[in-house]
């Protein structure tokens, strides 16, 4: 069948909508917020206009945003006709916000701006997380991180906390002891982090955070709905429709590291197999793990599987037959991804260096390939835009948004 039509991916213009009832002052507020936060800087006219709010409201909303230092005045622009307009725009040091990441390699720490800039960075690395010395690290580099804002400090509006919904799983793959898994599945990590903090804690899965800050920050300002892939030390995913995150009946959507890679036959179609005779998932061939392990067998620093070295010698050959498996796996996940949700565009990032993910892609592109797309459309695959960061960066929006974004649901968008 053939391509959609290129109309057919065009997204919404990006319209927040208001409300002129009373008792909606603080709804109001977020919605032009969000409206400078999605446009850039607007002068009163152009926010109305967007917003659908009345000029009088306008004003009345801005007067009081910007007494509160959440939005600042810019330069008068001339040259147009009729009176030169003053654009607004968010002020950065209006709010604050830490994300956190705690993953199977390694932990980081972002402090980002009210305009989701980053301001400062820590991470923390390991061969597999150590609770007892972990929480306290989380405590210590957060508080430092809010701490060092000073008079700022008032202003960071909570934590973002990103992680695997089960980190112990997997331990076999892992080389974990049971104990070991146990302990990390059986802890509320969110729960762990709001005793060493006096900051609100929001939890969510890290590939879903990573969905987030691709969806606020990169591909999500052109593409209204897409199937996320996030290749870390695992790999795992998320899903955007309708420019909204959706987290499926149990927050899971997207969670494409248990894809199946083969029929399941026999005892495992009634629960009754052990893992370790069931079908392989996408997580043994499409991880930053398993080239570590190829990286390993070669005598070479499985390191080089996060940085520039993965394509060099003499890393290169293991590199690039985990590129050729890799491939076909993430090209088998998103031609079942497009039969089940037909969506028309897939975005792939990871915790890679920008060279390695583009080899990636380009690998990944050719084995679609030699999909068989009969009854389907194929669906565009794009790289992601935000990189290996963006797992905490998006854990760090989340607080911005519970505080500030105009609905319940992640980062509304189209009116």
């Amino acid at each position: 069948m053939p391509d959609a039509a290129p109309a057919a991916r065009m997204p919404d213009l990006l319209r927040p909508r208001g409300s002129n009832q009373v008792g909606m002052r603080q709804f109001n507020e977020r919605t032009v917020l969000q409206a400078l936060r999605v446009h850039g800087s607007l002068p009163k006219a152009d926010l109305a206009r967007l917003t659908g709010l009345s000029a009088q409201t306008i004003g009345l909303i801005t007067a009081r945003l910007e007494e509160d230092g959440l939005i600042v005045k810019q330069s008068r622009v001339r040259g147009r006709i009729g009176q030169p307009s003053v654009p607004l725009a968010l002020n950065p040091d209006g709010a604050f916000a830490i994300g956190v990441k705690v993953g199977r390699r390694g932990a980081e720490w972002l402090l980002i701006d009210f305009t989701a800039q980053v301001r400062e960075r820590h991470a923390m690395a390991y061969d597999f997380p150590d609770a007892e010395a972990l929480l306290p690290a989380i405590a210590q580099h957060t508080h430092r991180l809010r701490d060092g804002l000073g008079p700022l400090a008032a202003r960071t509006v909570g934590v973002g906390l990103a992680a695997p919904f089960l980190l112990g799983g997997w331990h076999r793959t892992l080389g974990l002891s049971k104990a070991q898994s146990d302990l990390w599945n059986g802890m509320d990590l969110g729960a762990e982090v709001r005793q060493r903090t006096d900051l609100p804690v929001i939890f969510a899965r890290d590939t879903v955070a990573a969905c987030v800050a691709e969806l606020v920050s990169g591909r999500g300002h052109d593409l209204k709905s897409f199937l996320y892939v996030f290749v870390d030390t695992f790999v795992g995913g998320g899903l955007v429709l309708n420019s909204h995150l959706h987290g499926g009946a149990h927050g899971n959507a997207g969670a494409l590291a248990s894809l199946p890679m083969q029929r399941v036959r026999g005892a495992q179609r009634d629960g009754d197999g052990d893992a370790d005779a069931a079908p392989p998932q996408l997580i043994a061939e499409a991880s930053l793990w398993e080239l570590e392990q190829r990286l390993q067998r070669e005598g070479v620093d499985p390191d080089a599987a996060y940085d520039e070295r993965a394509l060099q010698p003499p890393f290169a050959d293991a590199t690039a037959a985990w590129l050729a498996s890799a491939a076909e796996a993430l090209a088998h996940a998103i031609a079942s991804g497009t039969a089940m949700l037909d969506l028309a565009d897939v975005v792939m990032d990871g915790s890679m260096s920008r060279p390695l993910q583009q080899a990636l892609l380009e690998a990944t592109r050719a084995a679609l390939d030699g999909c068989n797309w009969e009854g389907l459309w194929r669906p565009q695959l794009h790289g992601g835009r935000v990189g290996a960061q963006a797992c905490a960066l998006g854990g760090a929006m989340l607080p911005l948004h519970a505080n500030f974004a105009p609905d319940h649901d992640v980062f509304l968008k189209a009116g």
